[in-house]
């Protein structure tokens, strides 16, 4: 514990005097720098947790939270098993779905796409308004009247338009375990944007039945998805219905189906959160060097301590007061001005385009415009919990130091 002594002469030495300005100069400066790395961590975890969950919301605006499938690939009677799958507490919605790959054409172009055959009335509630229906909407897909919706960016490279027909080529399995190429006719009824590339250049909607004629699939459907209540519950809901179901069903979520983006994503936040916190160790080595001048100019004065009867551990305890303060000052700080930045930055980002002149995230190159922010009390903790310790232990050594001075040697030559 510290002692009024220790705690009065430790504040003391932070007071400049005029020959110590430059010491005060550098313990200025490793404030600074400490507060600049953590508000720069704050504000940069907050970002790419936004861009996270953007990028989820349009991942999931197509793929749903989760799906269960029959073990055998296709489920005939799917009514009862969409009901049982609707009656999990914490599922929202679910749909039946089917589908197919192939190619699409319309006049010369020929392009690789991926059919999701669904049900309008149960797609609808699914979806949840995610999808953005640029043109027609769900209604317009009708079993047997050929419908199709197109992405906005796959109906721009076919040229298609409302009205237009474009052929589908699709490989159809036969009895001997061979392809068979199969051609079929439908009529542009509506475009989508989902949001995101991967969905908008590749992605078409027929109705379900359509696609179960095509493939001879009867009225069977390939699985039913669900979209469950919290985004985050959708692994835990799965793992309850692949226990309910048995071995007879597969269940999956949006985890493992797109768990190379999320990766990518914590990668990329473990690299940005190493490389920033060089700043703080810049700046705490700073605090170092600024104390061991500090001991050093002190010498006499820890001597005279050392003769009126304060021990080593005491002497640590007031380099340990003076260089924590400047650390954990630095730390609070960066937290107020980094909580400040992550909340703003929608509101900031657009006063620094218009100041500057340019946009940082043009709409013709990326599909999101604006910085989004997602502050979390979680990383907030992390951050100034590891940049407070990484300040105490800076402060070690030199107090370490100060404590082995010898009094007699000091006060010899003074």
């Amino acid at each position: 514990m510290l002692n009024p002594v220790e705690l009065f002469v430790g504040l003391r030495y932070l007071r400049a005097k005029r020959r110590t300005r430059f010491v005060s100069f550098i313990t200025l400066i490793s404030l600074l720098g400490i507060s600049l790395g953590v508000a720069a961590l704050i504000v940069i975890l907050s970002v790419m947790n936004g861009f996270e969950g953007e990028l989820r919301s349009r991942l999931l605006s197509m793929s749903a939270h989760g799906s269960v499938a029959a073990a055998d690939g296709t489920t005939e009677n799917w009514r009862p098993l969409l009901d049982q799958v609707a009656a999990e507490p914490r599922v929202e919605a679910a749909a039946p779905f089917v589908q197919m790959e192939g190619m699409i054409q319309s006049g010369r172009d020929l392009v690789a796409v991926l059919v999701h055959g669904v049900v309008p009335e149960y797609e609808r509630e699914l979806s949840g308004g995610m999808i953005n229906m640029i043109e027609g909407n769900f209604d317009v897909l009708q079993p047997g009247e050929r419908g199709i919706i197109l992405g906005r960016v796959l109906a721009y490279n076919l040229g298609a338009r409302i009205g237009d027909s474009v052929v589908l080529l699709v490989p159809k399995p036969v009895g001997d375990g061979t392809l068979q190429p199969v051609l079929e006719r439908f009529v542009t009824r509506g475009i989508f944007e989902a949001g995101l590339q991967d969905h908008d250049a590749v992605l078409a909607l027929v109705h379900a039945d359509d696609v179960a004629s095509i493939l001879d699939l009867g009225g069977a459907v390939t699985s039913i998805r669900f979209r469950a209540t919290d985004v985050l519950e959708a692994p835990a809901i799965a793992r309850s219905l692949q226990a309910t179901l048995g071995s007879d069903y597969s269940s999956s979520d949006w985890t493992i189906e797109n768990g190379s983006y999320f990766r990518a994503i914590r990668l990329e936040k473990m690299m940005m959160s190493l490389i920033l916190s060089l700043i703080i160790g810049v700046a705490a080595f700073n605090i170092v060097a600024s104390l061991v001048m500090v001991v050093t100019d002190k010498t006499t004065d820890i001597a005279v301590l050392r003769t009126l009867g304060m021990g080593p551990q005491g002497v640590v305890k007031i380099f340990f007061v003076q260089g924590a303060i400047i650390g954990w000052a630095g730390v609070v700080l960066g937290v107020a001005l980094g909580v400040i930045l992550a909340i703003n930055v929608p509101t900031l980002v657009p006063i620094l385009e218009q100041f500057f002149g340019f946009q940082i995230m043009p709409g013709d190159v990326y599909y999101v415009t604006k910085i989004p922010s997602e502050l979390e009390s979680q990383d907030v903790i992390v951050i100034s919990v590891s940049a407070l310790v990484l300040t105490s232990l800076a402060t070690l050594y030199p107090a370490r130091r100060a404590a082995l001075v010898n009094p007699a040697a000091a006060l010899r030559y003074e």
